[in-house]
């Protein structure tokens, strides 16, 4: 499965409303976990089986609530049985979809 999600406290640490500290914090806990994985400046994107995948997405949500009270996460998932590697090749899929249009 696929999982996309972003994860932040609710509460900005500073006036500036800025994140990143709790938003790295998460990241090193995917980057820990040795998944197929790419962060983007929106999205940190995970492949694996369920219970792994869930259980990164559970230590970043962890990770970021010592940063504050409340957290927000955005999940969305690509769950389809049978299928490795789609952290790339979905990509390969749609740019070979554009090149034959062209």
């Amino acid at each position: 499965m696929l999982v996309a999600f972003s994860v932040a406290p609710s509460v900005p640490a500073d006036s500036t409303g800025s994140v990143s500290e709790a938003v790295a914090a998460a990241v090193t806990v995917v980057r820990e976990s040795g998944l197929p994985h790419r962060t983007s400046s929106m999205f940190t994107e995970v492949e694996g089986e369920w219970d792994e995948v869930m259980a990164v997405v559970k230590g970043a949500v962890d990770a970021v609530a010592q940063f504050g009270p409340r957290v927000s996460l955005v999940l969305k998932a690509d769950i389809r049985d049978g299928y490795a590697g789609e952290l790339t090749a979905k990509l390969d899929r749609l740019e070979a979809a554009i090149d034959s249009q062209g």
